[in-house]
């Protein structure tokens, strides 16, 4: 079952994050949201789970600055479900989020009148 806190146009999810290959995982509130193509977290919580770095790339922020950070892979429990997913490791404070990417690999779209996560169905087109 998803979690779901509400906030003003937003909302947060309660998802467990781990490394791909180690069994701990720390559960956390992750904000929804489409405008970012990667799930973030503070670098600190990543490397704690064994969350390795595999490369740099650059970002775009709301604010147009353009900033740099590392990448890496983890495993993301949300829903019953696990995917590996691409992960940026943010700076600390960093709101988590759960972007594009990661809700698109969990076949998850965003129900914004009723704050929460959807399933939707695949396309071959």
């Amino acid at each position: 079952m998803i979690h779901v806190e509400g906030k003003v146009g937003t909302f947060s999810v309660s998802v467990q994050v781990g490394s791909v290959a180690g069994p701990q995982y720390e559960t956390v509130e992750a904000l929804v949201d489409t405008g970012a193509t990667y799930g973030v977290l503070p670098a600190s919580t990543l490397r704690s789970l064994g969350v390795q770095p595999v490369e740099r790339y650059q970002f775009e922020l709301a604010d147009d600055r353009v900033v740099e950070y590392e990448v890496g892979h983890a495993r993301l429990r949300l829903n019953g479900r696990e995917r590996i997913v691409l992960v940026v490791f943010g700076p600390e404070g960093v709101t988590p989020l759960l972007g594009a990417t990661t809700l698109e690999l969990f076949g998850l779209a965003v129900d914004p009148v009723h704050k929460k996560l959807v399933p939707v169905r695949g396309l071959l087109k």
